[in-house]
C-alpha cells in the first residue's frame, strides 16, 4: 500500500515539522563537579565519565550531522557494565537521535519509544519522544506500530497536529480503512465546526478510505465534500462517473446525466455526444439535441474520423426536427393545459425553456408540478430544477434540487448540480 503523490509529499512535509531527521533535544550531561552537577548526582541524573564521554562525543558528531559516527560512540557507551536507570536512558536517547540521523528509521523508533518509557523523562520529554517515534516508524513503513505510538502520544496529551496526520494517515497505508475513515471524517467535521476548509489531503484521504472498503455511500458522500470544497476536473469525472456506474442508477436519467456531463465538462467520447443527442430528439427538445451537436463539433469529437458523415447527419435531423417545433410550439397548449397530471405541462414547459421562453415555460412547469399526479416526482424535481439553471435562475435552481430525494439517481445528480450552481457556475 502506497499513499498518493500528493498525500505522501504532505506527510513528510508534516514528518519534518516534529524532527524527521535528529529531534532538537540533546541530553545535558553532567561529567564535571558543580553544584547543579551535586544536586543532579543526588537525583541520580548523572553519568559516569566511562558513559558520559563517548555519548558526549556522540553529541558533537550529531551537532555536524555524523550520524553514523555517533551511532559506533554510542555503541562504546552501551558496553560499560552495570549502568544506572538514568545512563540507559541517555543512552537510549542519543542513539535514538544517531540512527534517526543516519537513516535507519526502525532503530531510531524504537530507541525513542524506549526512552519515553523512561522514568528519567518529563511529561513534556515524554510526549516529544513518542512524537519522535511515531515518526520514524512511518519513515520506517512500519505503519500499524506508527498508527499504535501516535495514538497514545495523542492519548497522554499530545496536541500537535503532524502527530494526528501521522496517525490517520499510518492508518491508511496499515490498511485500517476503517478507523481511517472514522478519524478522518471527524477531523474533516471539526475543521468545518471551526469555519475553516479541511485540507484537500484530509477529503482525498477520506474518499479513498471509503473506496478501499467499497462503501460506495460513504465514498460518494466524502467525494462530493471534495468536489465542493476542491472542485477540479478529475474530481467531477470521478462523481459523474461514479454515478453513472452505481447500481440502481436507472437509464431512465441517462439524458439528467449527459446534461450534467455537459455543464461540468466531463463528456469525453464521441459517442456520449452522440448519444445525448439521440435522446434530446426522443424527448422532444430539438433545440437541446443541437447543443450537444454543436459542442461535440466544438470539442472536436464529432465531424471528424470515418463516421463524420453519421455526425453530418444527426446534425440535419436536429436543424429539422427544430425547425418543425419552432414551427408548432405553442399549438398544443391548450391541451397540455388540460391534462388531468401535471407531467405534459412540466415537458411543454422545459422545451419553451430551453426555446428562452423562460417566464412562459417556467410558469407551465411551476403549473405542472401543483397539479401532480405525476408518477416519478423526483424526476419533475430534477428537471425544474434543470430549467430554473437553463433559465440562469441558478439560485432558484439550487432551492428546487434541495428537494429532490429517491433512490435511483434524482437525489444524487441533484446532490452534483448544487455543488456545481453553488460554485457560481
Amino acid at each position: 500500500m502506497t499513499a498518493p503523490p500528493a498525500l505522501r509529499r504532505r506527510i513528510f512535509a508534516l514528518l519534518a515539522t516534529i524532527g524527521f531527521a535528529v529531534v532538537a533535544v540533546l541530553p545535558q550531561l553532567s561529567l564535571l563537579p558543580s553544584a547543579r552537577a551535586q544536586e543532579q548526582k543526588a537525583a541520580g541524573q548523572t553519568v559516569r565519565p566511562e558513559v558520559g564521554k563517548p555519548i558526549q562525543a556522540a553529541i558533537e558528531l550529531l551537532k555536524s550531522k555524523r550520524g553514523k559516527e555517533a551511532l559506533a560512540k554510542v555503541r562504546e557507551a552501551e558496553s560499560v557494565a552495570d549502568r544506572t536507570p538514568y545512563e540507559i536512558y541517555v543512552v537510549e536517547q542519543v542513539r535514538a537521535q544517531a540512527a534517526a540521523a543516519a537513516g535507519e528509521a526502525g532503530a531510531a523508533a524504537r530507541a525513542f519509544e524506549a526512552t519515553a518509557a523512561s522514568s528519567a523523562a518529563s511529561a513534556r520529554e515524554r510526549l516529544q519522544f513518542l512524537a519522535a517515534a511515531a515518526a520514524q516508524y512511518f519513515v520506517a513503513k512500519e505503519y500499524a506500530k506508527a498508527a499504535e505510538v501516535a495514538a497514545r502520544c495523542l492519548k497522554e496529551g499530545g496536541t500537535d497536529k503532524a502527530i494526528r496526520t501521522i496517525y490517520v494517515q499510518a492508518l491508511y497505508l496499515s490498511n485500517d480503512f476503517a478507523r481511517a475513515a472514522v478519524e478522518t471524517l471527524a477531523d474533516v467535521r471539526a475543521e468545518e465546526a471551526a469555519g475553516r476548509t479541511p485540507t484537500e489531503v484530509q477529503l482525498q484521504l477520506l474518499t479513498d478510505s471509503y473506496q478501499k472498503q467499497r462503501d460506495q455511500t460513504g465514498y460518494a458522500t466524502a467525494l462530493e465534500k471534495l468536489l465542493a470544497y476542491y472542485p477540479k476536473r478529475d474530481y467531477w469525472l470521478n462523481a459523474v462517473y461514479g454515478v453513472a456506474g452505481r447500481a440502481g442508477i436507472s437509464d431512465r436519467l441517462a439524458l439528467d446525466l449527459a446534461r450534467l456531463k455537459l455543464a461540468t465538462g466531463t463528456m469525453q467520447t464521441t459517442n456520449e455526444y452522440m448519444e445525448a443527442a439521440q435522446l434530446s430528439l426522443q424527448a422532444g427538445y430539438p433545440v437541446e439535441a443541437r447543443k450537444f451537436i454543436d459542442q461535440g463539433y466544438a470539442a472536436g469529437h464529432l465531424g471528424t474520423g470515418p463516421e463524420a458523415e453519421r455526425h453530418k447527419r444527426l446534425r440535419d435531423l436536429a436543424a429539422k426536427s427544430l425547425g418543425e417545433d419552432k414551427k408548432t410550439l405553442g399549438q398544443d397548449d391548450a391541451q397540455v393545459a388540460a391534462s388531468k397530471d401535471g407531467a405534459a405541462l412540466l415537458n411543454a414547459g422545459l422545451n419553451y425553456v430551453l426555446h428562452g421562453s423562460s417566464e412562459k415555460g417556467l410558469e407551465m412547469m411551476e403549473q405542472g408540478m401543483r397539479r401532480g399526479g405525476l408518477k416519478r416526482p423526483d424526476d419533475a424535481r430534477l428537471h425544474l430544477g434543470y430549467a430554473y439553471h437553463v433559465a440562469g435562475q441558478n439560485q432558484k435552481a439550487i432551492q428546487v434540487l434541495k428537494t429532490v430525494q429517491g433512490s435511483d439517481g434524482p437525489a444524487s445528480l441533484a446532490r452534483l448540480w448544487i455543488i456545481h450552481l453553488g460554485r457560481g457556475s
